[in-house]
């Protein structure tokens, strides 16, 4: 099995610890607000790799925290007139709402970092004695950057060019602007754990580099997490970990790519920032997540209706070719799939590659297509290979035949139809015959099509209108 490592920038074969087991800790969300789909894309990608591991015979130990104390908590409580723990705990439960519609099994171990304050209080003052920290004299914390030799590798930056293009706060409390905070000091108010130091919180790095040390030892098999993590939050685990553990921190570094909306960055700014639970209300749970697994896990995923149109088409061609076969046969195995197990297990095995996955299980499924017409007593073994290895990723579990009608005739429009009245907008706005554009744009809202313009085009999503 190889495994690409963001650590080394290269594949490598992969080799756990110890034999067998696999450890591995994943960064979770800060619960101040609904899981966006940028959260989809890490869930459902570690999920993936979680069921793989598993169905080739590892041992997995998947831990993935919470950070339920954060800026942004006590922002966000404070604009509520809520507390933080209710604010967390309705967060948190929806989170798992979402994870649980998306067809995300639980992580073994659920650490929060509030639950692990006199474990990070514990290695903040390894990191004084070692000399890798220094407590200031307003309260705070922080971390000696040049003090740990190899900062900066995961990325592959040099501290110097760091230190002149960095945009960090002046603080005259930090012997260096790179220094970055391990312990904040409480402000008046504000909720506080009492330390060494002073009544105060623990800052974001130090609560994964103590959490997963708590949880999986000093030194385990694979760490993960989104795009947006690899600087500055896992090259300071990294730093805070080594300086005060003495060992290497994690072998095997797993970073998802990015969700895009139409080509661009997902923005609340730009307008095109989605939760889950609000794209769930409009589109099957099953359809997006075959989107975010469509891709490689390292790959950027492009959020669109036509790109969830294709998802929904795909998995109508997989229930299409499962439906009929009886259900009772589904379950049963047979020798006519260990062609098909063998390719999808080569697949899996280069760097998780789902797309290439994907192409065996279309290829088993023109297979079962013609079993099902030429040769009916092979059909129940191939559908159930169909399903067994489709499980493997999470999708084709449901009932064939209410997917495919849940499916029928939801567009009041062909997506043609919905073109053309695109095409007359943008005519009629070119024309400035703005009232015309506008009526365009109107009545397709009321049919539940609503237009989104961007500097890519006009794209669109179907928002099922109430009754």
């Amino acid at each position: 099995m190889q495994i690409y490592n963001t650590l080394t920038r290269r594949k490598e074969a992969f080799t756990p610890i110890e034999p067998g087991k696999v450890r591995m800790y994943v960064c979770g969300m800060t619960v101040y607000d609904y899981c966006h789909l940028g959260h989809a894309r890490v869930m459902v990608a570690f999920d993936v790799i979680t069921r793989y591991l598993r169905q080739r015979g590892f041992d997995v130990t998947y831990v993935r925290n919470v950070t339920d104390i954060d800026d942004k908590i006590l922002r966000r409580a404070d604009e509520n007139g809520e507390s933080i723990a209710s604010l967390t705990e309705r967060m948190i439960e929806a989170m798992h709402e979402d994870e649980a519609r998306l067809g995300v099994l639980p992580p073994d171990q659920e650490p929060r970092a509030t639950r692990h304050v006199d474990d990070i209080l514990a290695m903040i003052e390894t990191l004084i004695d070692k000399g890798y920290a220094y407590a200031a004299d307003n309260g705070d914390v922080y971390y000696r950057v040049r003090r740990f030799e190899g900062y900066g590798k995961l990325n592959n930056r040099d501290l110097d060019e760091m230190r002149s293009g960095a945009r960090v706060e002046v603080d005259e409390h930090k012997e260096d602007p790179l220094d970055f905070v391990l312990w904040k000091a409480a402000k008046p108010g504000e909720a506080s754990w009492p330390s060494p130091w002073g009544e105060g919180r623990p800052g974001w790095h130090i609560e994964c580099s103590a959490m997963s040390k708590c949880c999986l030892g000093e030194t385990f098999d694979i760490h993960g997490g989104g795009p947006d993590l690899t600087f500055p939050h896992h090259e300071n685990e990294i730093a805070q970990s080594e300086a005060a553990n003495g060992k290497p921190f994690v072998n095997t570094w797993m970073h998802a790519g990015a969700v895009r909306v139409n080509h661009e960055k997902m923005s609340k700014s730009l307008g095109n920032f989605f939760t889950i639970r609000e794209v769930l209300e409009h589109h099957d749970p099953e359809v997006v997540r075959y989107l975010l697994v469509a891709s490689h896990y390292r790959s950027a995923i492009n959020y669109s209706p036509d790109s969830l149109a294709e998802a929904r088409k795909s998995l109508e061609r997989f229930y299409n070719a499962l439906e009929g076969v009886a259900p009772e046969s589904v379950s049963e195995e047979g020798k006519a799939s260990s062609a098909f197990e063998a390719r999808f297990t080569a697949a899996m095995d280069d760097d998780f590659n789902t797309p290439e996955a994907l192409s065996v299980l279309f290829d088993l499924a023109r297979e079962l297509n013609r079993a099902k017409k030429e040769a009916p007593g092979e059909a129940p073994a191939l559908a159930a290979e169909l399903r067994r290895l489709g499980g493997i990723l999470g999708l084709l579990q449901q009932d064939p035949a209410a997917f495919l009608k849940a499916g029928a005739g939801e567009l009041p429009l062909s997506e043609a139809e919905i073109q053309a009245r695109i095409d007359e907008r943008a005519a009629a706005k070119k024309a400035k015959d703005f009232a015309a554009a506008d009526a365009i744009r109107d009545e397709l809202a009321a049919l539940g099509i609503i237009l989104k313009d961007s500097r890519e085009g006009t794209g669109w999503v179907f928002e099922k209108p109430e009754n």
